[in-house]
C-alpha cells in the first residue's frame, strides 16, 4: 500500500534542491594583491585552464608572486614562481610549474579578460599555454574600423554583439584567436588600473614589487 510523503519532508527536499541550483554556477577567485582585490570568473568553456588555475590556487602556488610585467592601456602580468624572492630589478617570466597546457583558444580580449601567457609562435606553434602565468586586459577604447582592421590581418570575423561588447566596453582584439582567455574580471577592474598605472622599468617591471595572494571562492 502506498502512502504520503509528509508535506513538510516534501518542502525540505524541494528547498534544498533549490539551495543546490543557486549555488551552481562558474567557479569565481579572487585576486588578492597589494593595491586591492580583483574577482575573476574562470570559463567553462576552457576547462583544462580552469581547472589547472583551481589546483594551483589551491596549493597555493600563487601566493606571493609579483605582478611583474605592466603596461597601461595593455595588461598586466603575473605567475611566475621565480619572482617570489626576486631581487630588485630581475628579469622575469621565464618560470613556471613544469608543464604547459593545450590551448583552448576562442574567447576574446575585451576589458577584463584572464588569459594565459605562452611563448611565441616560433618557440611554440601549437600556442600551447604556460602552466602558471596568465595576464588581465586592460585594454584601450575600441571602435569598428579597428575590429575590420583585425578581421582583414587575422581573417576573425566578429558578430554584431562582440563589435557591440568591444565598442562599449574596449579591450585588446590584436591578442584574439592566439592566446587562450580563460576568465574575466567580475570585479576590481579599477584595481586592474592602478596596477599597469604602476611605475615601472624598462622592461615594464613595477618600481615597487605587487604581491598577490589567490582564493578560489567556493
Amino acid at each position: 500500500m502506498l502512502t504520503s510523503i509528509p508535506r513538510v519532508l516534501i518542502l525540505a527536499v524541494l528547498s534544498a534542491f533549490l539551495l543546490s541550483c543557486e549555488q551552481e554556477g562558474p567557479t569565481q577567485a579572487i585576486i588578492h594583491t597589494d593595491m586591492g582585490d580583483i574577482k575573476v570568473e574562470l570559463y567553462d568553456s576552457t576547462p583544462k585552464h580552469r581547472d589547472n588555475f583551481i589546483k594551483l590556487a589551491k596549493e597555493g602556488f600563487y601566493d606571493s608572486l609579483l605582478f611583474h610585467r605592466v603596461i597601461p592601456g595593455f595588461m598586466i602580468q603575473g605567475g611566475d614562481p621565480n619572482s617570489k624572492k626576486a631581487a630588485p630589478g630581475q628579469m622575469l617570466g621565464d618560470g613556471g610549474p613544469g608543464y604547459t597546457l593545450n590551448a583552448e583558444i576562442g574567447e576574446l580580449h575585451y576589458k577584463g579578460a584572464l588569459a594565459a601567457a605562452r611563448r611565441g609562435d616560433q618557440q611554440n606553434p601549437e600556442r600551447r599555454s604556460s602552466g602558471s602565468q596568465f595576464y588581465i586586459v586592460e585594454g584601450r577604447p575600441i571602435n569598428e574600423n579597428l575590429l575590420q582592421q583585425m578581421t582583414q590581418q587575422t581573417g576573425l570575423e566578429y558578430t554584431p554583439e562582440q563589435k557591440q561588447r568591444y565598442i562599449e566596453q574596449g579591450g585588446y582584439p590584436p591578442l584574439d584567436g592566439q592566446y587562450t582567455v580563460f576568465g574575466e574580471v567580475v570585479e576590481g577592474m579599477d584595481v586592474v588600473s592602478k596596477i599597469a598605472a604602476a611605475p615601472r622599468n624598462a622592461t615594464d617591471r613595477p618600481k615597487a614589487d605587487i604581491r598577490m595572494r589567490v582564493e578560489i571562492v567556493d
